[in-house]
């Protein structure tokens, strides 16, 4: 059996609105979901800059020599 065009039609128009009802439904559940989920901020973590006094660099600039030149002399002998 046949269907007349007019039937196609009016069987196809009778369903758009039910199809547009099922992706706007899908649609508002994704939205409600993104709605739920909670950004995530990331912060930076905090550095304490400490500055060196030239008094302690210019030690340890000393010791550094005084342990080169104990090496030599224990290689010279």
């Amino acid at each position: 059996m046949y269907y007349s065009e007019t039937k196609v039609v009016m069987g196809g128009l009778a369903h758009v609105p039910i199809l547009i009802f099922i992706v706007n439904f899908i649609k508002g559940k994704f939205e409600s979901i993104a709605s739920k989920v909670v950004e995530v901020k990331t912060e930076e973590p905090k550095v304490k800059v400490v500055e060196l006094k030239e008094e302690e660099v210019k030690e340890e600039e000393v010791k550094s020599e005084e342990l080169n030149a104990s090496e030599f002399k224990e290689e010279a002998e």
